[in-house]
């Protein structure tokens, strides 16, 4: 019966396992479905809308295939249309339910009826900062996304060439067999359950044909006794068969015992039985993945508390995500310490703008001159500690960042910001400073959620508006302890106008010094500058509120017969061209801050965050 236990068994393993290793192979369906998309009229730019990525659910993968240089990019499809508005490009829509490709023609002016003048022919998409991620590849590109609702892809190549037609757009299917692993485990269960029977019944089968007990054998024939012989005799004659009875008995073959070697063989073979079965059961397991066991339940992490922000009804998407942030971070990085090596104010000019971009030009003039001036401080990029975007779906869109070194303690936190003139133009840095590490910055919205740009209206709603908080601050420097303003700004702010004051004060016992007080004067001047204020709204009705000033040091004759000499100057010198001059000098330097302005009716004073000072130009007057 064991035998036929185990015959059971080894032909219930067989299924079982075979009917597992089926599933993961002859019963494997396709792991993906594939959907190739057609272009009826090639253009330069393909704009795939993301309904048409997200027809099927799961992570969509993408492949390009074309001759040489192919363009991938995604972003939001309102700035993505925003970027094609001025050429033409061919637009692939879900249209019932299958992709439809139409030719999309420029915009056209409603002023003069033509197309309009931002059409470019050619313009390569590599490299803008509009886009949320890209990809660059030769002949084939593939990349896995997966595109939420508002985005699509751009392809292209190089702005001229018609943009690649060999496209394809698959989505995974579920593969996952979670009964494989329980048919296996129990077909292998069921097979060493078979082995265990088949070992029992061989043993069984040996004990049953083992050696037997003889019985004492056939009797010897008897013959009549003869009373009249002594017994005596008789008894000799009993003896000799009793003791051959005796004999018989001792030569009885018994049971024999195996020794200790036998037993030890024997548990050898039995576990050499057993082993190839736990072998083949742990081959099994181990092809086994997770998608072959059935999923009962995941453990859901656990929540950890979060402010709590309130998206305002009919809230703008934010201008850049915190990986766009990044890359653009990095990027003008790099533009900005290749254009400081090589000096060239043209390649600064991609990526500086206003007071910035001023102070790297005076900055390259003097260094072709002055060779032992230390080159710009490079903008930190490994951390950024915040990111405040404008949550806008127009232009210009301004983003604050804050950035910082983990490798380098002693180079301090940079606090800049950009802004984004139009959807064809890349980011510029428009303001920035150091700020000290210990400086505690307002509380800000989250990056995913953006916040408002402080518009004129909207100023009135702060301590000190935007438009006058530069001018305030001029003030405090002019009058001192006598400024209206004094009191509105914190101790910090108040020890940098002190600073300045004493700055001028130093020049002007400098004269007194050198025995020029009498044949010269210096007059002093600080004003806003041109550039117009940023202020970004932060969560407590404040604004964090970027500004320009430019503090101007001029020194004159008193007399007909003086000269204005430079000395030891050699900045003057540099940018004047000269080493003296008849009728004076004029000296500008830029100022640029970053406040904290607090709401109005707050107890709080206006906090100085960071403040940056470069010299502008040094002028003779004429």
């Amino acid at each position: 019966m064991r035998f036929v236990w185990a015959v059971v068994a080894f032909v219930l393993a067989t299924l079982l396992i075979g009917a597992g290793i089926a599933q993961r192979t002859i019963f494997m369906g396709p792991s993906a479905q594939q959907v190739e998309l057609s272009v009826e009229e090639p253009t330069p730019y393909l704009l795939v809308d993301g309904a048409v990525l997200r027809e099927n659910p799961g992570q969509q993968t993408l492949l390009v295939r074309g001759d040489g240089d192919i363009f991938a990019a995604y972003g939001r499809t309102a700035d993505l249309e925003a970027w094609l508005s001025d050429a033409t490009y061919t637009s692939i829509d879900l249209d019932d339910g299958s992709p439809t490709s139409t030719v999309v023609e420029p915009e056209v002016s409603s002023e003069d009826g033509e197309t309009g003048s931002a059409e470019e022919s050619g313009r390569n998409p590599a490299g803008s900062d509009l886009w949320l991620d890209s990809f660059s590849e030769q002949d084939q590109l593939i990349t896995d996304m997966q595109l939420p609702e508002g985005m699509s892809v751009l392809i292209a190549k190089d702005g001229t060439e018609a943009a690649p037609d060999d496209i394809v757009v698959s989505w995974p299917l579920d593969t996952s067999t979670p009964l494989v692993g329980p048919l296996i485990a129990a077909g292998g269960a069921v097979l060493l359950f078979g082995l265990v029977m088949y070992v029992l019944a061989i043993r069984h089968q040996r004990r049953g044909r083992g050696p037997r007990r003889k019985g004492p054998g056939p009797m010897p024939a008897t013959e009549p006794i003869d009373l009249s012989v002594e017994p005596a005799p008789v008894r000799e004659a009993l003896e000799p068969q009793a003791a051959q009875a005796g004999d018989e008995k001792t030569e009885e073959p018994t049971e024999s015992k195996p020794d200790k070697s036998e037993r030890r063989a024997l548990g050898t073979r039995r576990r050499l039985l057993v082993l190839p079965a736990l072998g083949v059961a742990g081959l099994m397991f181990a092809g086994c993945s997770s998608d072959s066991w059935p999923q009962l339940g995941e453990a859901s992490p656990t929540p950890s508390p979060t402010q709590t922000v309130i998206t305002p009804e009919n809230q703008k998407p934010p201008a850049v995500t915190e990986a766009q942030a990044s890359r653009i971070l990095q990027n003008i990085a790099k533009t900005l310490e290749e254009a400081d090596t090589e000096m060239d104010i043209d390649l600064a000019a991609t990526r500086l703008d206003g007071t910035a971009l001023s102070a790297r030009s005076t900055d390259y003039e003097l260094r072709a001159t002055l060779k032992d001036r230390a080159m710009p401080a490079a903008i930190p990029t490994e951390a950024i500690e915040v990111l405040l975007p404008q949550a806008t779906d127009t232009w210009p869109r301004t983003v604050l960042v804050l950035s910082k070194s983990k490798s380098d303690d002693t180079v301090p936190p940079v606090i800049l910001t950009m802004t984004q003139a139009d959807p064809w133009s890349n980011y510029k840095v428009t303001n920035m400073a150091e700020m000290q590490a210990s400086t505690e910055v307002p509380q800000l919205a989250p990056a995913w959620l953006g916040t408002s740009l402080i518009t004129e209206k909207a100023s009135a709603f702060l301590a000190l508006s935007p438009d006058e908080l530069a001018s305030a601050f001029a003030d405090v420097v002019d009058a001192g302890e006598k400024s209206e303003f004094r009191s509105a700004f914190d101790p910090v702010t108040i020890a940098l106008a002190d600073s300045i004051t004493e700055s001028r004060k130093a020049v002007t016992q400098g004269l007194a010094d050198n025995g020029a007080a009498e044949t010269s004067k210096a007059a002093f001047d600080i004003a806003a500058s041109d550039e117009p204020p940023v202020a970004l709204a932060t969560l407590d009705s404040g604004a964090i509120v970027a500004v320009s000033l430019v503090d101007s040091e001029t020194i004159t004759p008193t007399t007909s017969d003086a000269v204005i000499r430079f000395g030891e100057n050699e900045e003057a010198k540099t940018l004047t061209g000269v080493e003296e001059a008849s009728k004076g000098v004029k000296t500008t330097y830029g100022l640029q801050l970053f406040f904290s302005v607090p709401s109005q009716g707050s107890t709080e004073q206006v906090r100085l965050l960071a403040v940056h000072q470069d010299i502008l130009d040094v002028e003779v007057i004429k």
